[in-house]
């Protein structure tokens, strides 16, 4: 329960002090004065020149820092952009790579196959030789 505001006193009762309380159109009205003054203040707040002040300054904060956040945002999807392609160079570099690399094993195979199949061929003219 709420404390009543000091206008309401006590009064004597039949059992000694008693606080009093107030009737229905006394709280009415004291409820409407509390609103009145509450707008009252809130009315002279806004009339106050340093908060229109305040306000603007809050606005133009606000607006400096969305634009500091859209141009952070915008630098970091231009730096993941050229890191995705510095990636890929490097991506079709390490395939080059990897394509030239299994060029020349292919090479040195064949080059080896070529070269056993000589010796082989050696070996057998020389027992050929050696039947004949």
């Amino acid at each position: 329960m709420q404390a009543l505001p000091l206008q309401f006193g006590l009064r004597r009762g039949t059992q000694g002090w008693v606080a009093s309380e107030p009737s229905l159109a006394e709280r009415q009205k004291a409820a409407n004065t509390a609103k009145k003054a509450a707008l009252n203040k809130f009315r002279e707040s806004l009339a106050d020149p340093a908060l229109a002040e305040r306000q603007a300054a809050r606005h133009v904060t606000r607006i400096t820092r969305a634009g500091e956040r859209k141009a952070a945002k915008m630098a970091r999807e231009v730096e993941l952009t050229e890191q995705a392609a510095r990636d890929l160079e490097l991506a079709k570099r390490a395939e080059r790579d990897a394509a030239a690399k299994a060029e020349q094993h292919a090479a040195e195979v064949v080059a080896r196959e070529a070269n056993q199949k000589e010796a082989r061929d050696a070996r057998y003219a020389a027992r050929k030789v050696r039947k004949k």
